[in-house]
């Protein structure tokens, strides 16, 4: 196989959700593990909706996730392209002037289906002589362009579903240019795709008729057809469609609530596939396990809860040098020894400042039996401390006092923490040290 060009191309109309870095992650994971390019494109021709704040912020979200692309373009820049590429479909009879207003075509759509017929666009705009569109003009009316489908089966063979075909016999011919002149998505998308010799398009499924469209225009325009892969659509966990509009999981929302990219990457990537949804630390070993033959057509549902426990693995994993900066920035990077303690305790790195402050102070300690903790300080073992100072102690307090088990343990965690759980006391205690356990088992604040 040659090396691939593939792209994702977002409409920067709003902050990319977690359906929309599953494209973006499959292209590029895909992308890198064949040596192949990763092109970013910005369907930005409606310059209505389209914000540079929302191309700014997917740029951002893709750098966070790891994937920065390789080529960065947009649309709205590419126009001369698009209005070569609608010429030489005029002149080829593929793309024709219509002149219905919306009011024409819904009262024509009502029609049909009362008569039980499919309502796709009749095709009446071809029967126009040339007098009837000069007149139709000179009432002020301006033409949308259709493309004129062939009615035939279109096929091709997708990586994810196999023998796909669509029956484009069943669907209106589709409205490439607006009466003002503007393109809509289908057009510019093919297009950019033969000037950029994209390989492979790889997106969701709900695509599938699009491309059938698509074809039929990579054919009109004399040009090979890219391999395509259609891969099975994330909803929420409550079965919801996600949408930039309405702000469904978005990447930003993930990056600000503490989640790390490579829990993101390894559930929107493995999700409904074959492959087993666990945390994959490495973006190279994630492309390893993509196999398009291996994801589902039907929707998977991106569980939040299960993202949540993905992110605390991999913390639970994440070695010190990897992480030391962030916690210098947190200021809670009080060496390798403390980072190892609490790690297993963390489901976000942030949350390392809560153990940071139970380390160095001041921490209120909670002492709910006077005498008991007394017997227990009578007894402290003198620095410097050890991973076996814990052990040592707990044995010489319940020789000293009788008491064992949860009895024996937790009023000290409450004492020396001020909190019912927590790390290992036996790691936790040596970096606590000598002088602020024995001040807070006297129960001041230290």
């Amino acid at each position: 196989m040659s090396k691939p060009i593939v792209r994702f191309a977002p409409s920067p109309t709003g902050h990319i959700h977690i359906g929309n870095t599953r494209v973006a992650l499959l292209n590029a994971l895909f992308a890198r593990r064949e040596g192949g390019t990763f092109i970013l494109r910005f369907d930005d021709t409606d310059l209505v909706r389209s914000k540079q704040e929302y191309a700014d912020s997917i740029e951002t979200d893709l750098k966070w996730l790891g994937i920065a692309p390789d080529i960065v373009l947009r649309q709205s820049e590419r126009f001369d392209l698009y209005d070569a590429a609608a010429e030489q479909l005029k002149d080829v009879g593929r793309l024709y002037p219509c002149y219905e207003t919306p009011e024409e075509l819904e009262f024509r759509r009502k029609r049909q289906l009362a008569r039980g017929l499919p309502p796709i666009y009749d095709r009446a705009a071809l029967k126009l002589t040339d007098e009837e569109r000069a007149t139709l003009e000179s009432e002020g009316r301006k033409p949308h362009w259709r493309f004129r489908l062939d009615h035939t089966n279109v096929a091709w063979n997708d990586l994810v579903r196999g023998e796909a075909h669509v029956d484009c016999g069943s669907l209106s011919d589709p409205v490439l240019v607006r009466e003002d002149g503007t393109y809509l998505y289908t057009l510019p998308s093919v297009v950019d795709d033969i000037d950029l010799k994209i390989t492979h398009v790889i997106r969701g499924e709900d695509h599938v008729t699009n491309t059938a469209v698509q074809i039929q225009i990579f054919e009109a325009l004399g040009t090979a057809i890219p391999t395509f892969a259609h891969h099975s659509l994330l909803i929420t966990a409550s079965g919801e469609g996600l949408s930039k509009r309405l702000g469904h999981l978005s990447v930003k929302g993930l990056r600000d609530a503490g989640l790390e990219p490579q829990a993101v990457a390894s559930l929107a990537v493995l999700v409904g596939s074959a492959e087993a949804v666990r945390p994959v630390a490495d973006l190279n070993e994630l492309a390893k396990l993509i196999d398009f033959s291996h994801i589902s057509r039907a929707p998977a549902k991106f569980d939040e809860s299960e993202l949540e426990h993905l992110n605390a693995r991999l913390i639970h994993e994440m070695p010190y040098e990897i992480v030391r900066e962030r916690l210098v920035a947190l200021d809670a990077d009080l060496g390798e020894a403390f980072w190892n303690a609490v790690r297993g305790n963390l489901t976000k790195v942030r949350d390392v400042a809560e153990w940071a402050k139970v380390v160095r102070g001041p921490v209120t300690p909670v002492i709910e039996d006077r005498a008991f903790i007394d017997a227990a300080a009578e007894v402290l073992p003198d620095g410097p401390w050890d991973t076996t100072t814990w052990k040592a102690w707990t044995e010489a307090v319940k020789t000293k006092t009788g008491v064992k088990g949860k009895a024996l343990f937790m009023p000290l965690r409450l004492a020396l923490t001020g909190l019912d759980h927590g790390p290992e006391l036996g790691n936790l205690l040596p970096l606590v040290g000598p002088e602020r356990a024995k001040a807070r088992l006297s129960g001041q604040m230290a």
